[in-house]
């Protein structure tokens, strides 16, 4: 963990945002669309997506996980009524302190360091990543899943390991928790562990408990 903060544009969400992600967005709020022009003129283009956790996306009012992701903001589009976004996601970081939403909502965070990688991480991966493709399998024959089974990942090793955490078949509250992991190790395991869990459910045909919100944020 870095000791340095900085202020960051945020947009709370119903969902959550991964390391190497892609994030896309229908922008209508005038908020959102007052934090849109505000992070398009700075160099860095980017925001902070935290998960809700009590309220919903639209109107304010809502409380917020304290640990997120730093947005990428990769092309913007102007559609008839709303803006459509594309972002990526990039580092963890800490909420320190949330700041007035007036224009839209602020924070001052802190980044996260990196999740410790060791000698035994790519075999953890390796096994992980076989998990979660045999759960989107199994998926697919009960709900619809946003990620096909054989979808192509990065070859890069830090990316990779939150790339199958983020196209596992898992509820928010899932995600959230393997977010806060401080090492691969730590999320790799309990990866495994949930997913086995979920294709348990899946193969019960009670998997679409586990689908909670997978509607396009907005």
């Amino acid at each position: 963990m870095t000791g340095a903060t900085r202020e960051l544009a945020m947009f709370p969400l119903g969902s959550v945002l991964f390391p190497g992600m892609p994030l896309q967005l229908r922008v209508f709020e005038p908020r959102y669309i007052a934090m849109l022009s505000s992070v398009l003129k700075e160099t860095e283009q980017e925001f902070g997506v935290v998960l809700i956790e009590r309220g919903s996306e639209v109107g304010g009012g809502d409380t917020r996980f304290g640990v997120g992701t730093v947005a990428r903001i990769v092309s913007v589009e102007q559609s008839e009524g709303f803006i459509v976004l594309l972002a990526t996601g990039g580092a963890r970081f800490e909420v320190v302190r949330w700041l007035q939403d007036d224009p839209f909502p602020r924070a001052e965070v802190r980044e996260l360091a990196p999740v410790e990688i060791d000698e035994s991480t790519p075999s953890e991966v390796n096994e992980a990543e076989a998990a979660v493709r045999a759960t989107i399998s199994r998926a697919t024959e009960f709900v619809e899943v946003p990620w096909p089974a054989d979808i192509e990942l990065s070859s890069d090793l830090a990316q990779r390991i939150w790339q199958v955490a983020g196209i596992a078949p898992l509820n928010t509250m899932d995600q959230h928790a393997l977010l806060r992991s401080r090492s691969a190790s730590e999320l790799l395991s309990r990866l495994v562990e949930d997913v086995q869990g979920a294709d348990i459910l899946f193969a019960a045909g009670w998997g679409s408990d586990l689908q909670d919100g997978d509607d396009l944020p907005e």
